[in-house]
C-alpha cells in the first residue's frame, strides 16, 4: 500500500456531508422538527441513515427488516409480467408500508437504493406516513 493509497483512503473515511432533513408526520413528531440540517461522516444515504437513526430514534417507523414488515397486507397480487419499468430496493433496504425516504424529491428506489451518493445540500425527506386516510 503506497503513503498515497493510505491519504486517500483516510481522505474517504473523513469525508462529511451536509445534508437538508425533512420530516413529516410521525418521524417529524419524534424528531421534534419538520426540518434540519444534518452532517454525518461519509456520503452514501446508508450512512447517513445509520447516523440519523443513531441521533433519533425513527429506524422502527420507516425502515423494514424484512419483505414482510415492506408489504402492505390486503393489497392486490402482484401480476407475474409487470408493465415498464418495476425497480424495489433488495430485503434489509427497504422501508416500510406508507413510509419512504426520498432525496430531492424522488424515492431513493429510483437511484441506487441505500447506496445512492449524497452531496452537500441535498434535501433527505423522511416520510411516515406517506398516504393518510382517514
Amino acid at each position: 500500500m503506497t503513503a498515497e493509497t493510505t491519504i486517500d483512503q483516510r481522505a474517504q473515511q473523513a469525508r462529511t456531508t451536509t445534508v437538508e432533513v425533512r420530516c413529516t408526520g410521525h418521524v417529524r413528531d419524534a424528531v421534534g422538527s419538520h426540518e434540519l440540517e444534518y452532517t454525518f461522516e461519509g456520503d452514501r444515504l446508508r450512512e447517513f441513515l445509520e447516523s440519523f437513526f443513531a441521533e433519533y430514534d425513527v429506524e422502527d417507523m420507516l425502515i423494514a427488516e424484512t419483505e414482510a414488515e415492506a408489504t402492505a397486507h390486503g393489497w392486490a397480487p402482484v401480476p407475474d409480467e409487470l408493465p415498464g419499468t418495476w425497480r424495489k430496493n433488495p430485503e434489509g433496504d427497504q422501508t416500510r408500508p406508507y413510509a419512504r425516504v426520498c432525496i430531492n424529491g424522488r424515492f431513493n428506489e429510483h437511484y441506487e437504493g441505500f447506496e445512492t451518493t449524497l452531496e452537500d445540500g441535498d434535501r433527505v425527506a423522511l416520510i411516515y406516513p406517506f398516504m393518510f386516510c382517514c
